[in-house]
């Protein structure tokens, strides 16, 4: 008999009978799963709650996160059992990083206070990252208070007074998650806080040039090789934010019914792409680098420059892709617990026992990582010409999930996500050295300041969201390396999706290979682990 999980009612009443308050539960649409049944991944959740104590308690504890997963989030089950496991515990871990406070949700970077943080413990540096990963979940507050807090709780209802601490690429996240909801009126209502942001970003960052500047502790990334807390630096990151968002500001205020705007952020966004690729681009070591303010570019690769991917920001068929080799080479940013931060070939590359306990100038850091992933799945999916492929993505995706775990003192080894890894052991390496020091605070436990849900639903399982009526997928998964995948329940356009990969038809019994559903309907089917496209239904 094939192995069917489906759903039944009496289930999915138990799952949605969560004992959140009143408020908690007000207008989360349903969740509809087809194939897979929340309750076969309990025992994912009862795992975590178990294996560490839970010290600091927000909106949703652990004794109410499996009602709570079960209720807001796509489920997804594979072979391997490393991936599954680090889908859920990172689930597991956002929902504990949600804070209810007098001005609505927002989402914490650290679960204990910090000094570096503004009101309610918040931090804007992995803003973007939060909205990329909450966008899947299916109660829209989360992310629509959390906006608010950032884009409208200052004075005179502007921007929140420590917003610009960190670059960001707000604009272009929310346009991302608009390409999800198709919530159009949530969108255009904050395309005035968009352009403020953006015109603050011009007022405190432009260079005569017309490049950003930033220093490195205020891209989230102290201690680079080629960075500094003094000198006006032009980097790649703020960049890659600011054109990414220039094109985003332009598409909501198309679809705000607002031309003129759009034309002239359109104009900002084609300015700032050229710039990009005239000034940062080093054509001897085929990188996109960092414009030091002596008008040199600096003599590092470091992994910030694959970031104008995440945006597609180079032009294709102009020989950018070569940079890409650097990420499989073990002397650019290949490591078994990586990729660094810095090549490794370079005489700056450390792993330091000194200094700083986060530095950027050669340890493995989570949200760094998420940015490549994210830049190499648009790579393959948009740029004809490569010097890397879907086994290479796959690869880095495995390695970023093996990352994903501590091994305790008494042997137990259980997943966990925390700030920066030794590349070449695994060994958190902050919070190692800070329990050296006898520093250490849980500062970094579950910390939350990168995505991986995300990775596995737009890059493994491939599916790309679109402002269009059209589903497109392309997994991110070698053939041969899993005969199966489900990804069920995903809430897009107004549909429930589910994505299934069934080489034999024999595991899930709802036939042979890549088959892509909508409220349980097939709506396109391949063969093989391939693109494929389909228009939902009305």
């Amino acid at each position: 008999m094939p192995r069917r999980l489906g759903m039944t009612r009496r289930t999915l009443l138990s799952a949605l009978a969560s004992p959140f308050s009143q408020a908690a539960r007000w207008e989360t649409p349903p969740a509809r799963f087809h194939i897979l049944d929340p309750n076969a991944f309990r025992h994912h959740i009862e795992f975590f709650n178990g294996m560490a104590p839970e010290d600091v308690v927000n909106a949703i504890p652990d004794s109410q996160a499996f009602d709570w997963i079960a209720a807001n989030v796509p489920l997804f089950r594979c072979p391997d059992p490393e991936v599954e496991r680090a889908y859920y515990y990172r689930w597991w871990t956002f929902r504990k990083h949600i804070k209810e406070t007098p001005r609505g949700y927002v989402i914490t970077e650290f679960l204990r206070p910090v000094r570096h943080a503004t009101d309610f413990n918040a931090i804007s540096c992995a803003l973007g990252h939060h909205i990329s990963e909450g966008r899947w979940i299916r109660d829209p507050r989360y992310l629509d208070q959390y906006l608010d807090f950032w884009l409208r709780s200052g004075e005179g209802g502007g921007l929140q007074r420590h917003y610009h601490q960190y670059s960001n690429w707000t604009a272009y996240a929310v346009l991302d998650r608009y390409r999800v909801d198709l919530r159009r009126s949530a969108l255009t209502g904050l395309l005035d806080a968009l352009v403020l942001d953006y015109e603050t970003w011009e007022k405190e960052r432009l260079l005569p040039s017309g490049l950003f500047w930033q220093y490195d502790v205020r891209d989230g990334m102290e201690e680079t090789v080629s960075g500094s807390r003094r000198n006006k630096n032009a980097r790649p990151t703020i960049n890659s934010y600011m054109y990414g968002n220039a094109l985003a500001v332009s598409a909501i205020a198309a679809l705000a019914g607002q031309p003129l705007l759009s034309a002239a952020y359109r104009r900002k966004a084609r300015a700032l792409k050229a710039l990009v690729q005239s000034k940062l681009w080093d054509p001897q070591a085929r990188f996109f680098k960092v414009l030091l303010d002596n008008g040199r570019l600096a003599d590092v690769r470091e992994i910030m420059g694959y970031t104008p991917w995440y945006f597609a920001l180079p032009e294709p068929r102009r020989g950018y892709e070569e940079a890409w080799r650097q990420l499989m080479d073990p002397k650019g940013f290949h490591a078994p617990f990586g990729p660094t931060t810095a090549e490794q070939r370079h005489p700056g590359f450390r792993i330091a026992e000194e200094g700083d306990d986060c530095q950027w100038n050669g340890p493995s850091w989570p949200f760094s990582t998420t940015v490549t992933l994210k830049a190499l799945a648009r790579l393959l999916a948009e740029y004809p010409q490569q010097s890397i492929g879907v086994r290479d993505y796959f690869e880095t995706f495995r390695i970023y999930t093996r990352s994903q775990r501590l091994t305790l003192p008494d042997g137990r080894v259980i997943p966990w996500i925390d700030e920066n890894l030794n590349p070449f052991t695994g060994e958190w390496h902050a919070r190692a050295r800070k329990i050296k020091k006898g520093t250490f605070n849980g500062r970094g436990d579950h910390y939350n300041h990168s995505a991986y849900c995300d990775l596995v639903i737009t890059g493994v399982a491939g599916l790309r969201p679109r402002e269009d009526n059209t589903v497109e997928l392309q997994p991110l998964l070698p053939q041969g390396v899993w005969h199966w995948f489900c990804l069920d329940g995903v809430s897009y356009h107004g549909k429930t999706l589910t994505v299934l990969w069934d080489q034999s038809g024999k595991e899930f019994g709802m036939g042979q290979g890549l088959r892509l559903f909508a409220d349980g309907k097939l709506l396109a089917s391949a063969p093989q682990l391939r693109r494929i496209t389909a228009s939902l239904p009305p």
